[in-house]
């Protein structure tokens, strides 16, 4: 394939995701929080773009939505993304893969069937804005998604997330049952905007994405000894804000030493007032590497600047793990597929490793992936000044449609 179908229309992309920017949004951003009215209200606008469509919808026990076009073959190629978003979130996070699936799915019905089955997927909870649990329903689908733990979480209203999506079908004790979607499935494609600023600081719209970066997550408790804030002289103090002070500093040396990226991003003392040294201190440690072993590497390291820091002070650290994924690299075949594409649509073969998390990360675990990503301006994402110009919109969904083109004919082929 050396062109794009003129039945795939970029514009009509970009108008789908406009149209659902004013069905779930404002001044304030975007209001699709899953399980939510305003989540249900994207789903439903998502149902009615295929109504015309010889398309089966249906949601599995993980409560993710699903569209099969059915082809000659039962082999399929999936795509899509997530239409849940961050509160007051932008307005192209996760839609734009939706929607570009489904001018594909448009596509593919008006030349009749297709030599496979294509499918659009949109994945519960992929932000885990709520429960603090991202890529809900994909992980649920590969088998990753740890359920008692899940049950036990609870959102800032104090609702449970079991009972939670229980209102939604969902039944955590049969949420295994949805890995049955992925039978038959050859290939995954996913369409997402960067939320960095690379491709805008190079003037690029477009990019292939190589893979996902691991992360190591975890919180640390500092414990030193609180103590009166005008009694205790400086040199016998247990501080543990002090410890933390030079164990922050420490991190981010890592994170420039190995071309990673490492964030603290919470801290919270006790007892936490003007007139008291700082006994405890909790800290929360994010880590990202696209390499195995640097992450790795970086790990080591933090734990022993947490030690360090610690020792410098008087005072103990634990750790506390929060979550932790490998690197995920993507599909050599389908890398090829979407390096071609891109070179077609914009005339470069500029790839990116992303430093976000995205469904594609636990789908690559078990099937042959790859993204494309769009610009972001400024670079800015999760917010509501989260954009892209539309005419690099129109090329990301163009790209997204040749690469799609490409992988239904390595999965017709068997070569995928």
């Amino acid at each position: 394939m050396t062109s794009s179908s003129s039945s795939y229309v970029p514009a009509r992309v970009v108008a789908d995701l406009r149209a659902l920017a004013e069905n779930t949004g404002g001044a304030e951003g975007s209001r699709r929080l899953c399980w939510t009215p305003e989540w249900l209200k994207a789903r439903a606008q998502f149902r009615a773009a295929l109504s015309d469509l010889p398309v089966e919808i249906e949601t599995d026990e993980a409560g993710n939505l699903w569209a099969y076009l059915r082809g000659a073959r039962p082999e399929t190629l999936v795509v899509g993304s997530h239409l849940d978003s961050v509160p007051k979130g932008g307005w192209l996070d996760g839609a734009l893969g939706v929607m570009a699936g489904v001018e594909l799915l448009r596509a593919l019905a008006a030349e009749g069937t297709p030599p496979i089955t294509v499918a659009v997927v949109d994945w519960a909870d992929e932000e885990g804005a709520r429960f603090g649990r991202s890529l809900f329903g994909s992980a649920a689908v590969v088998g990753t998604l740890d359920v008692e733990a899940a049950r036990s979480l609870v959102d800032k209203e104090g609702h449970r997330l079991d009972q939670t999506v229980a209102e939604h079908g969902v039944d955590l004790a049969t949420i295994w049952r949805s890995s049955s979607r992925l039978q038959n499935v050859k290939a995954y494609v996913e369409l997402h905007i960067e939320q960095g600023p690379i491709l805008e600081s190079k003037g690029l719209g477009i990019c292939t994405v190589t893979g996902t970066k691991g992360i190591e997550r975890e919180r640390l408790v500092f414990r030193g000894q609180a103590a009166h804030a005008g009694t205790m002289p400086m040199e016998m103090r247990r501080d543990t804000l002090l410890a933390v002070s030079r164990y922050a500093l420490a991190l981010a040396e890592i994170g420039r030493r190995h071309q990673g990226v490492t964030t603290t991003g919470h801290v919270q003392c006790w007892p936490g007032v003007v007139t008291a040294v700082p006994g405890e201190t909790r800290v929360t440690m994010d880590m990202r590497h696209i390499s195995a072993e640097s992450l790795a590497a970086m790990y080591a390291e933090m734990k022993q600047a947490a030690h360090d820091a610690a020792a410098a002070e008087g005072c103990t650290v634990g750790f506390e793990p929060i979550f932790r994924i490998p690197p995920m690299p993507f599909h050599p075949k389908l890398l090829d597929a979407a390096r071609a594409s891109v070179k077609e649509v914009e005339g470069h073969d500029v790839e990116l490793p992303s430093g976000a998390l995205h469904d594609a990360s636990e789908i690559a675990r078990v099937i042959p992936t790859v993204m494309i990503f769009a610009s972001s301006i400024g670079g800015l994402s999760h917010t509501k000044e989260e954009d892209t110009p539309e005419a690099h919109l129109r090329m990301a969904a163009d790209a997204f449609h040749r690469t799609c083109r490409r992988a239904m004919a390595l999965i017709a082929e068997g070569a995928v």
